[in-house]
Protein backbone atom coordinates (compact mmCIF):
# COMPACT_ATOMS: atom_id res chain seq x y z
CA UNK A 1 0.00 0.00 0.00
CA UNK A 2 2.77 2.11 0.60
CA UNK A 3 4.27 1.75 -2.61
CA UNK A 4 1.07 3.14 -4.17
CA UNK A 5 0.96 5.90 -2.29
CA UNK A 6 4.08 7.44 -3.21
CA UNK A 7 3.50 6.97 -6.60
CA UNK A 8 0.04 8.65 -6.57
CA UNK A 9 2.02 11.51 -4.62
CA UNK A 10 4.76 11.88 -6.85
CA UNK A 11 2.44 11.98 -10.21
CA UNK A 12 -1.17 13.47 -8.82
CA UNK A 13 -1.86 13.41 -12.32
CA UNK A 14 -2.72 16.16 -15.51
CA UNK A 15 -2.60 19.33 -14.11
CA UNK A 16 -1.71 17.94 -10.44
CA UNK A 17 1.74 19.84 -10.05
CA UNK A 18 0.20 23.20 -10.90
CA UNK A 19 -3.09 23.07 -8.81
CA UNK A 20 -2.14 26.05 -7.27
CA UNK A 21 -1.43 28.04 -10.71
CA UNK A 22 -4.85 26.50 -12.10
CA UNK A 23 -6.12 28.79 -8.69
CA UNK A 24 -9.38 27.48 -8.39
CA UNK A 25 -10.16 26.16 -11.80
CA UNK A 26 -12.15 23.35 -11.29
CA UNK A 27 -14.44 25.21 -9.02
CA UNK A 28 -18.22 24.67 -9.46
CA UNK A 29 -20.17 27.27 -11.13
CA UNK A 30 -22.90 28.90 -9.87
CA UNK A 31 -25.86 30.75 -11.92
CA UNK A 32 -27.17 33.87 -10.37
CA UNK A 33 -30.51 35.34 -11.50
CA UNK A 34 -31.94 34.58 -15.22
CA UNK A 35 -28.41 34.93 -17.16
CA UNK A 36 -27.08 31.81 -17.98
CA UNK A 37 -24.25 32.37 -19.97
CA UNK A 38 -22.47 34.08 -16.90
CA UNK A 39 -21.22 32.96 -13.92
CA UNK A 40 -20.04 34.12 -10.54
CA UNK A 41 -16.43 33.33 -9.88
CA UNK A 42 -14.74 34.01 -7.01
CA UNK A 43 -17.33 37.19 -6.53
CA UNK A 44 -16.08 38.06 -9.85
CA UNK A 45 -18.73 37.79 -13.39
CA UNK A 46 -17.12 36.02 -15.84
CA UNK A 47 -18.40 34.99 -19.04
CA UNK A 48 -18.56 31.66 -19.31
CA UNK A 49 -18.24 28.77 -22.41
CA UNK A 50 -17.48 25.65 -20.11
CA UNK A 51 -21.75 24.78 -19.36
CA UNK A 52 -23.54 22.09 -21.42
CA UNK A 53 -26.17 23.78 -21.45
CA UNK A 54 -26.91 23.99 -25.26
CA UNK A 55 -30.13 25.14 -25.22
CA UNK A 56 -29.99 27.50 -22.33
CA UNK A 57 -32.55 25.47 -20.51
CA UNK A 58 -30.56 25.06 -17.32
CA UNK A 59 -32.00 28.74 -16.01
CA UNK A 60 -35.25 29.05 -18.21
CA UNK A 61 -37.88 30.49 -16.41
CA UNK A 62 -40.63 27.84 -17.55
CA UNK A 63 -38.26 24.95 -16.50
CA UNK A 64 -37.38 26.35 -13.31
CA UNK A 65 -40.94 27.01 -12.52
CA UNK A 66 -41.85 23.37 -13.23
CA UNK A 67 -38.83 22.18 -11.24
CA UNK A 68 -40.32 23.94 -8.33
CA UNK A 69 -44.00 22.65 -8.69
CA UNK A 70 -42.98 19.66 -8.81
CA UNK A 71 -40.68 20.12 -5.74
CA UNK A 72 -43.36 21.48 -4.01
CA UNK A 73 -46.22 18.93 -5.31
CA UNK A 74 -44.09 15.64 -4.94
CA UNK A 75 -40.66 16.42 -2.42
CA UNK A 76 -37.55 15.20 -3.09
CA UNK A 77 -37.62 11.64 -2.00
CA UNK A 78 -40.85 10.55 -3.85
CA UNK A 79 -40.51 7.43 -5.34
CA UNK A 80 -39.23 5.98 -2.18
CA UNK A 81 -38.19 2.36 -4.19
CA UNK A 82 -36.26 0.96 -7.07
CA UNK A 83 -38.42 0.83 -10.85
CA UNK A 84 -39.60 -2.98 -10.06
CA UNK A 85 -40.79 -2.20 -6.53
CA UNK A 86 -42.44 0.78 -5.72
CA UNK A 87 -40.77 3.33 -7.58
CA UNK A 88 -43.11 3.62 -10.99
CA UNK A 89 -45.50 6.24 -11.53
CA UNK A 90 -47.57 7.43 -14.86
CA UNK A 91 -44.98 10.28 -15.46
CA UNK A 92 -42.01 8.12 -15.34
CA UNK A 93 -44.13 6.06 -18.24
CA UNK A 94 -45.18 9.42 -19.20
CA UNK A 95 -41.24 10.36 -20.18
CA UNK A 96 -39.97 7.19 -21.39
CA UNK A 97 -42.95 7.37 -24.57
CA UNK A 98 -42.55 10.94 -25.00
CA UNK A 99 -38.50 10.32 -25.21
CA UNK A 100 -38.72 7.69 -27.14
CA UNK A 101 -40.72 9.18 -29.58
CA UNK A 102 -38.60 12.27 -29.75
CA UNK A 103 -35.71 10.08 -31.04
CA UNK A 104 -37.88 8.26 -33.58
CA UNK A 105 -37.92 5.14 -31.10
CA UNK A 106 -40.47 2.96 -30.01
CA UNK A 107 -39.70 2.04 -26.94
CA UNK A 108 -37.77 4.13 -24.06
CA UNK A 109 -36.06 3.25 -20.35
CA UNK A 110 -35.15 6.31 -18.16
CA UNK A 111 -31.84 6.00 -16.53
CA UNK A 112 -30.73 7.62 -12.78
CA UNK A 113 -27.57 9.05 -14.20
CA UNK A 114 -25.76 8.35 -17.46
CA UNK A 115 -22.50 7.69 -16.70
CA UNK A 116 -23.67 4.40 -14.49
CA UNK A 117 -26.61 4.13 -16.36
CA UNK A 118 -24.70 3.06 -19.90
CA UNK A 119 -22.03 1.11 -17.97
CA UNK A 120 -24.43 -1.09 -16.53
CA UNK A 121 -26.38 -1.03 -20.07
CA UNK A 122 -22.91 -2.44 -21.90
CA UNK A 123 -22.32 -5.00 -19.08
CA UNK A 124 -26.20 -6.51 -19.39
CA UNK A 125 -26.07 -6.06 -23.12
CA UNK A 126 -22.83 -8.54 -23.21
CA UNK A 127 -22.68 -11.98 -22.30
CA UNK A 128 -19.21 -14.45 -21.92
CA UNK A 129 -19.78 -15.39 -25.72
CA UNK A 130 -20.18 -11.96 -27.29
CA UNK A 131 -17.61 -9.46 -28.96
CA UNK A 132 -17.87 -5.66 -27.95
CA UNK A 133 -16.00 -3.67 -31.06
CA UNK A 134 -16.06 0.02 -30.26
CA UNK A 135 -14.04 3.21 -31.12
CA UNK A 136 -11.20 4.04 -29.93
CA UNK A 137 -12.28 7.57 -28.86
CA UNK A 138 -15.13 6.38 -26.86
CA UNK A 139 -15.97 8.49 -23.43
CA UNK A 140 -14.70 6.55 -20.37
CA UNK A 141 -18.42 5.70 -19.20
CA UNK A 142 -18.41 3.53 -22.66
CA UNK A 143 -14.59 2.25 -21.89
CA UNK A 144 -15.72 1.30 -18.31
CA UNK A 145 -18.49 -0.71 -19.52
CA UNK A 146 -16.33 -2.49 -22.12
CA UNK A 147 -13.88 -3.05 -19.29
CA UNK A 148 -16.68 -5.14 -17.44
CA UNK A 149 -17.24 -7.75 -20.88
CA UNK A 150 -15.80 -10.80 -19.72
CA UNK A 151 -15.95 -11.85 -23.30
CA UNK A 152 -13.82 -10.49 -26.51
CA UNK A 153 -13.34 -6.98 -27.14
CA UNK A 154 -11.61 -5.27 -29.95
CA UNK A 155 -10.96 -1.41 -30.73
CA UNK A 156 -11.05 0.40 -33.92
CA UNK A 157 -9.44 3.66 -34.78
CA UNK A 158 -11.27 6.46 -34.48
CA UNK A 159 -13.85 7.03 -37.10
CA UNK A 160 -11.92 4.76 -39.29
CA UNK A 161 -14.15 1.99 -41.18
CA UNK A 162 -11.35 0.37 -42.70
CA UNK A 163 -10.03 -0.43 -39.56
CA UNK A 164 -13.85 -0.81 -38.17
CA UNK A 165 -14.22 -3.53 -40.59
CA UNK A 166 -10.54 -5.25 -39.97
CA UNK A 167 -12.18 -5.70 -36.50
CA UNK A 168 -15.26 -6.90 -37.36
CA UNK A 169 -13.95 -9.87 -39.27
CA UNK A 170 -12.07 -10.52 -36.31
CA UNK A 171 -15.03 -10.70 -34.34
CA UNK A 172 -17.17 -12.44 -36.36
CA UNK A 173 -14.55 -15.34 -36.29
CA UNK A 174 -14.82 -15.42 -32.60
CA UNK A 175 -18.90 -15.55 -32.69
CA UNK A 176 -18.98 -18.11 -34.77
CA UNK A 177 -16.77 -20.57 -32.78
CA UNK A 178 -19.02 -19.37 -29.33
CA UNK A 179 -22.28 -18.55 -30.83
CA UNK A 180 -22.17 -15.12 -29.45
CA UNK A 181 -23.29 -11.73 -31.06
CA UNK A 182 -21.22 -8.42 -32.15
CA UNK A 183 -22.05 -5.11 -30.66
CA UNK A 184 -20.74 -2.31 -32.25
CA UNK A 185 -19.97 1.16 -29.79
CA UNK A 186 -19.64 4.81 -30.93
CA UNK A 187 -20.78 7.87 -30.31
CA UNK A 188 -22.93 10.32 -32.09
CA UNK A 189 -21.00 13.60 -31.35
CA UNK A 190 -17.24 13.35 -29.43
CA UNK A 191 -17.18 15.49 -27.20
CA UNK A 192 -13.63 16.51 -26.76
CA UNK A 193 -13.54 16.99 -30.90
CA UNK A 194 -16.84 17.73 -31.81
CA UNK A 195 -16.52 15.39 -34.76
CA UNK A 196 -19.83 13.39 -35.47
CA UNK A 197 -19.54 9.43 -35.08
CA UNK A 198 -19.63 7.98 -38.75
CA UNK A 199 -22.68 6.35 -38.35
CA UNK A 200 -23.12 5.90 -41.80
CA UNK A 201 -20.47 4.26 -42.38
CA UNK A 202 -20.82 1.84 -39.67
CA UNK A 203 -24.22 0.99 -40.77
CA UNK A 204 -23.37 0.53 -44.49
CA UNK A 205 -21.46 -2.76 -43.13
CA UNK A 206 -24.36 -4.17 -41.34
CA UNK A 207 -24.97 -5.16 -45.38
CA UNK A 208 -21.54 -7.49 -44.72
CA UNK A 209 -21.93 -8.40 -40.83
CA UNK A 210 -24.07 -9.05 -38.33
CA UNK A 211 -24.23 -6.94 -35.37
CA UNK A 212 -26.19 -4.33 -33.46
CA UNK A 213 -25.40 -0.75 -32.79
CA UNK A 214 -25.07 1.32 -29.74
CA UNK A 215 -24.74 4.82 -29.97
CA UNK A 216 -24.08 7.22 -27.13
CA UNK A 217 -25.29 10.46 -28.18
CA UNK A 218 -25.34 12.59 -25.06
CA UNK A 219 -23.66 15.63 -26.57
CA UNK A 220 -26.08 15.07 -29.72
CA UNK A 221 -29.44 14.99 -28.94
CA UNK A 222 -31.04 17.86 -28.14
CA UNK A 223 -28.26 19.53 -30.82
CA UNK A 224 -28.58 17.81 -34.03
CA UNK A 225 -30.97 16.50 -36.56
CA UNK A 226 -34.28 18.62 -37.90
CA UNK A 227 -35.98 18.03 -35.19
CA UNK A 228 -33.30 18.16 -32.52
CA UNK A 229 -33.83 13.91 -32.16
CA UNK A 230 -29.91 13.14 -32.49
CA UNK A 231 -27.23 12.49 -34.48
CA UNK A 232 -28.49 9.83 -36.34
CA UNK A 233 -31.77 11.83 -37.41
CA UNK A 234 -29.15 14.40 -38.80
CA UNK A 235 -27.27 11.67 -40.88
CA UNK A 236 -30.55 10.08 -41.80
CA UNK A 237 -29.73 6.76 -40.37
CA UNK A 238 -31.49 6.69 -36.53
CA UNK A 239 -33.61 3.71 -37.88
CA UNK A 240 -30.56 1.36 -38.01
CA UNK A 241 -29.35 2.30 -34.39
CA UNK A 242 -30.51 -0.45 -32.38
CA UNK A 243 -29.45 0.95 -28.99
CA UNK A 244 -29.58 4.85 -28.58
CA UNK A 245 -28.58 6.79 -25.37
CA UNK A 246 -28.70 10.28 -24.61
CA UNK A 247 -28.22 12.10 -21.59
CA UNK A 248 -30.33 15.05 -19.32
CA UNK A 249 -26.76 16.16 -18.72
CA UNK A 250 -26.37 18.59 -21.69
CA UNK A 251 -29.17 19.85 -23.35
CA UNK A 252 -31.86 19.12 -21.49
CA UNK A 253 -29.79 20.90 -17.94
CA UNK A 254 -30.65 18.40 -15.83
CA UNK A 255 -30.10 14.91 -14.05
CA UNK A 256 -30.71 11.40 -15.46
CA UNK A 257 -30.35 10.00 -18.73
CA UNK A 258 -32.53 7.53 -21.22
CA UNK A 259 -32.02 4.53 -23.18
CA UNK A 260 -34.21 4.27 -26.41
CA UNK A 261 -34.73 0.62 -29.27
CA UNK A 262 -36.69 -1.60 -29.89
CA UNK A 263 -39.50 -2.92 -27.18
CA UNK A 264 -37.70 -6.36 -26.89
CA UNK A 265 -34.79 -5.06 -26.23
CA UNK A 266 -36.04 -1.99 -23.66
CA UNK A 267 -37.50 -4.96 -21.71
CA UNK A 268 -35.27 -6.75 -21.44
CA UNK A 269 -32.68 -3.79 -20.36
CA UNK A 270 -35.15 -3.09 -18.05
CA UNK A 271 -35.03 -6.48 -16.28
CA UNK A 272 -30.77 -6.85 -16.68
CA UNK A 273 -30.09 -3.41 -16.01
CA UNK A 274 -27.90 -4.36 -12.80
CA UNK A 275 -27.56 -0.22 -11.52
CA UNK A 276 -31.39 0.48 -12.20
CA UNK A 277 -32.43 -2.42 -11.08
CA UNK A 278 -31.28 -2.28 -7.49
CA UNK A 279 -31.33 1.58 -7.49
CA UNK A 280 -33.97 4.32 -6.34
CA UNK A 281 -35.98 5.20 -9.14
CA UNK A 282 -35.36 9.13 -10.71
CA UNK A 283 -36.84 11.26 -8.33
CA UNK A 284 -40.68 12.64 -9.40
CA UNK A 285 -39.06 16.64 -9.95
CA UNK A 286 -36.37 15.52 -12.32
CA UNK A 287 -38.72 13.32 -13.94
CA UNK A 288 -41.55 16.33 -14.33
CA UNK A 289 -38.81 18.79 -14.95
CA UNK A 290 -37.77 16.30 -18.12
CA UNK A 291 -41.28 16.60 -19.41
CA UNK A 292 -41.17 20.79 -19.39
CA UNK A 293 -37.91 20.54 -21.06
CA UNK A 294 -38.77 18.08 -23.70
CA UNK A 295 -41.73 20.16 -24.09
CA UNK A 296 -39.77 23.12 -24.78
CA UNK A 297 -37.45 21.30 -27.14
CA UNK A 298 -40.18 20.09 -29.75
CA UNK A 299 -42.10 23.07 -29.71
CA UNK A 300 -39.68 25.75 -29.71
CA UNK A 301 -37.50 26.18 -32.39
CA UNK A 302 -35.90 29.33 -31.50
CA UNK A 303 -33.62 26.86 -29.09
CA UNK A 304 -32.37 25.64 -32.02
CA UNK A 305 -32.26 28.65 -34.02
CA UNK A 306 -30.27 30.60 -31.43
CA UNK A 307 -27.79 27.85 -30.40
CA UNK A 308 -26.76 27.42 -34.05
CA UNK A 309 -26.64 31.28 -34.90
CA UNK A 310 -24.06 31.23 -32.01
CA UNK A 311 -22.30 28.07 -33.26
CA UNK A 312 -22.03 29.64 -36.90
CA UNK A 313 -20.85 32.80 -35.17
CA UNK A 314 -18.08 31.21 -33.23
CA UNK A 315 -16.71 28.79 -35.42
CA UNK A 316 -16.52 31.00 -38.26
CA UNK A 317 -15.18 33.95 -36.86
CA UNK A 318 -12.39 31.73 -35.19
CA UNK A 319 -11.40 30.17 -38.73
CA UNK A 320 -11.10 33.45 -39.75
CA UNK A 321 -8.66 34.87 -37.04
CA UNK A 322 -6.73 31.90 -37.84
CA UNK A 323 -7.50 28.86 -35.17
CA UNK A 324 -7.50 25.28 -35.86
CA UNK A 325 -11.07 24.06 -34.72
CA UNK A 326 -9.76 20.34 -35.73
CA UNK A 327 -12.73 18.50 -37.63
CA UNK A 328 -15.63 19.79 -35.68
CA UNK A 329 -18.92 19.55 -37.16
CA UNK A 330 -21.40 20.24 -34.08
CA UNK A 331 -21.86 23.16 -31.37
CA UNK A 332 -18.49 21.38 -29.35
CA UNK A 333 -15.78 23.88 -30.66
CA UNK A 334 -12.15 22.86 -29.98
CA UNK A 335 -9.45 26.07 -30.23
CA UNK A 336 -5.86 24.12 -30.65
CA UNK A 337 -3.08 25.69 -29.42
CA UNK A 338 0.98 24.92 -28.86
CA UNK A 339 2.38 24.26 -25.51
CA UNK A 340 3.12 22.44 -22.30
CA UNK A 341 1.25 22.25 -18.78
CA UNK A 342 2.35 25.09 -17.43
CA UNK A 343 1.73 27.63 -20.47
CA UNK A 344 -1.82 25.94 -20.55
CA UNK A 345 -2.92 26.96 -16.90
CA UNK A 346 -1.30 30.25 -17.12
CA UNK A 347 -3.20 30.82 -20.21
CA UNK A 348 -6.83 30.16 -18.70
CA UNK A 349 -5.83 31.92 -15.30
CA UNK A 350 -5.38 35.04 -17.96
CA UNK A 351 -8.46 34.58 -19.55
CA UNK A 352 -9.88 34.30 -16.40
CA UNK A 353 -8.93 37.05 -14.35
CA UNK A 354 -7.88 39.41 -16.86
CA UNK A 355 -10.21 38.88 -19.24
CA UNK A 356 -13.51 37.33 -17.84
CA UNK A 357 -13.65 34.42 -19.94
CA UNK A 358 -14.25 30.64 -18.08
CA UNK A 359 -13.73 28.10 -20.26
CA UNK A 360 -12.05 24.85 -20.31
CA UNK A 361 -9.08 23.09 -20.76
CA UNK A 362 -7.30 20.22 -21.84
CA UNK A 363 -4.27 19.02 -21.89
CA UNK A 364 -1.81 15.87 -22.37
CA UNK A 365 -2.52 13.06 -21.36
CA UNK A 366 -6.01 13.51 -22.66
CA UNK A 367 -4.40 14.90 -25.82
CA UNK A 368 -0.60 14.58 -26.80
CA UNK A 369 2.10 16.22 -25.25
CA UNK A 370 2.38 19.79 -26.34
CA UNK A 371 -1.37 20.32 -27.76
CA UNK A 372 -3.46 22.86 -25.74
CA UNK A 373 -7.12 22.55 -26.83
CA UNK A 374 -9.79 25.23 -25.01
CA UNK A 375 -13.12 23.85 -25.35
CA UNK A 376 -15.77 26.20 -26.02
CA UNK A 377 -19.52 25.21 -25.68
CA UNK A 378 -21.86 27.63 -27.46
CA UNK A 379 -25.53 27.86 -26.15
CA UNK A 380 -28.50 29.69 -26.95
CA UNK A 381 -28.59 32.55 -24.77
CA UNK A 382 -24.54 33.28 -25.52
CA UNK A 383 -24.91 36.47 -27.61
CA UNK A 384 -23.21 38.13 -30.85
CA UNK A 385 -21.28 40.45 -28.45
CA UNK A 386 -20.16 37.11 -26.65
CA UNK A 387 -18.74 35.78 -29.20
CA UNK A 388 -16.96 38.50 -30.66
CA UNK A 389 -15.30 39.66 -27.69
CA UNK A 390 -14.20 35.94 -27.60
CA UNK A 391 -12.41 36.02 -30.47
CA UNK A 392 -10.68 39.18 -29.68
CA UNK A 393 -9.80 38.10 -26.65
CA UNK A 394 -8.07 34.40 -27.93
CA UNK A 395 -6.18 36.66 -30.68
CA UNK A 396 -4.22 38.73 -28.10
CA UNK A 397 -3.21 35.28 -25.53
CA UNK A 398 -2.75 33.49 -28.56
CA UNK A 399 -0.05 36.17 -29.04
CA UNK A 400 0.70 36.05 -25.18
CA UNK A 401 1.63 32.25 -25.59
CA UNK A 402 3.83 33.01 -29.07
CA UNK A 403 5.13 35.67 -27.07
CA UNK A 404 6.31 32.58 -24.49
CA UNK A 405 4.41 35.03 -21.94
CA UNK A 406 2.49 31.94 -20.11
CA UNK A 407 5.83 30.28 -19.99
CA UNK A 408 6.94 30.92 -16.27
CA UNK A 409 6.00 29.35 -13.28
CA UNK A 410 3.99 32.28 -12.07
CA UNK A 411 0.09 33.42 -11.76
CA UNK A 412 -0.97 34.57 -14.90
CA UNK A 413 -2.58 37.14 -13.15
CA UNK A 414 1.19 38.58 -12.21
CA UNK A 415 2.38 38.62 -15.81
CA UNK A 416 -0.89 40.85 -17.11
Amino acid sequence: MGDIFDKIKKNPGPLGQYAAVAHGYFAFPKLEGEISNRMKFRGKEVLVWSLNNYLGLANHPEVRQADAEAAHKYGLSLPMGARMMTGESDLHEQLEQELAAFVDKPAGMLLNYGYQGIMSVVDALLGRQDVVVYDAESHACLVDGVRMHLGKRFMFKHNDMESLEKQLKHATGVVEKTGGGILVITEGVFGMAGDQGDLKGIVALKKKYNFRLLVDDAHGVGTMGPRLGGTGQEQGVQDEIDVYFGTFAKSFASIGAFIAGAPEIITFLKYNTRSQIFAKSLPMPLVAGGLMRLELMRDRPEFKENLWRIVKALQQGLKEVGFDLGKTNSPVTPVHLSGGPAEASNLVVDLRENFGIFCSVVLYPVVPKGVIILRLIPTAVHTMEDVQYTIESFAKVREKLAQGAYDKERYAVELS
